[in-house]
């Protein structure tokens, strides 16, 4: 291709040029329970505060005022919440469960409780056929389950394993950890329940999650919370912002967040081309135009975070030649009509 040889002489294609959202953060120092604090939060603003990274934690520390914190707490709402009841099967596609089977559940009395350190997170099926919540990390025999077409085969492993590695033995050696959908499918799995042991089925809980839907895996956590009822997570502001598990319907002071909105200009460029072999509307050329113009902008002190795109016309394409505008040529009056 021949080498790029243009010169912007103004700042005909159509550029649009963004700046990125900037996300701001606001304290509530009302008590609210978390339900009140995202009703306000949601109203007001977007919603609970989503913590992504240490530099949101930094922020958010200089910018408490402790004196307006209430009822000599130093905590404030975010929103991270535990969701106890967020069960689903590890073979999540829906084509395989007729209405009301993916919701099928043979819990125990009193389970699913979540009492042990608040880390009961994965299922296991006792010799009774009834299910318990329990921690991931312990090691059962896994029943895992073969899909053919309308028809399932329950097979039992004979090796312990975690709940994580029996999720990942069942998908490379069968269909996947065991969905169990009716009660004819729980007594097949219980046929398989060695005497006096339990065994992994493919039940799971989804765990903490942001009130906004955000996916940030990020935590900092100053005790990890433990027990059903510590299902709501505050910044402690007198531990550096650090977080810790309340009752929910405790009241504190709360962090909303909201997003400013994007800014978006469109402005014309016009483009002189110095080789008449080269064609503007390439795709390699129209992206080393990009990176051209940012660079001019980056030149005359704008910051590194705009974002350039081509504004494509109604005919798929971005330029288009100018057309030279013809002068017209001036004629004296003729002398009758003076």
């Amino acid at each position: 291709m021949d080498k790029l040889l243009l010169s912007i002489v103004v700042v005909s294609g159509l550029c649009a040029v963004s700046s990125p959202a900037e996300r701001r953060y606001h304290f509530v120092y009302e008590p609210k329970t978390t339900t009140e604090a995202q009703r306000h939060c949601r109203e007001t603003y977007s919603d609970l505060a989503t913590i992504r990274d240490m530099e949101d934690v930094n922020t958010l520390n200089t910018m408490v005022h402790s004196s307006q914190m209430v009822d000599d707490s130093s905590q404030a709402w975010i929103g991270l919440y535990n969701d106890v009841d967020s069960w689903r099967w590890s073979l999540s596609n829906t084509s395989f469960y007729k209405p009301g089977e993916m919701e099928f559940r043979r819990w125990s009395p009193r389970q699913p409780d979540n009492n042990y350190y608040g880390e009961e997170y994965c299922t296991y099926m006792y010799t009774d056929g009834y299910w318990n919540d329990y921690p991931c990390v312990q090691r059962f025999k896994p029943v895992c389950f073969d899909v053919r077409g309308l028809n399932e085969t329950f097979v039992l492993i004979n090796n312990t394993m975690t709940w994580t590695e029996a999720q990942s033995y069942c998908r490379e050696h069968h269909t996947d950890l065991a969905s169990v959908r009716n009660m004819t499918e729980n007594q097949k799995v219980l046929n398989l329940v060695p005497s006096g042991e339990a065994v992994w089925i493919g039940l799971f809980r989804d765990g903490w999650k942001w009130s906004d839907g955000s996916d940030s895996s990020f935590r900092n956590w100053k005790t990890k919370p433990n027990g059903v009822s510590k299902t709501c997570a505050a910044a402690d502001f007198s531990a550096n912002g650090q977080w810790e598990g309340l009752n929910c319907d405790v009241t504190r002071a709360f962090i909303c967040y909201s997003v400013a909105p994007v800014s978006m200009q469109v402005i014309k460029v016009r483009v002189q081309n110095n080789s008449a072999s080269l064609d503007l509307n390439d795709a390699v050329v129209m992206e080393n135009l990009l990176k051209k113009l940012k660079q001019r902008l980056k030149d005359q002190g704008l910051n590194d975070d705009i974002k350039l795109s081509w504004k494509k016309q109604s005919d798929g394409k971005v330029f288009h030649k100018e057309e030279k505008k013809t002068k017209k040529k001036e004629t004296c009056p003729n002398k009758d009509e003076l």
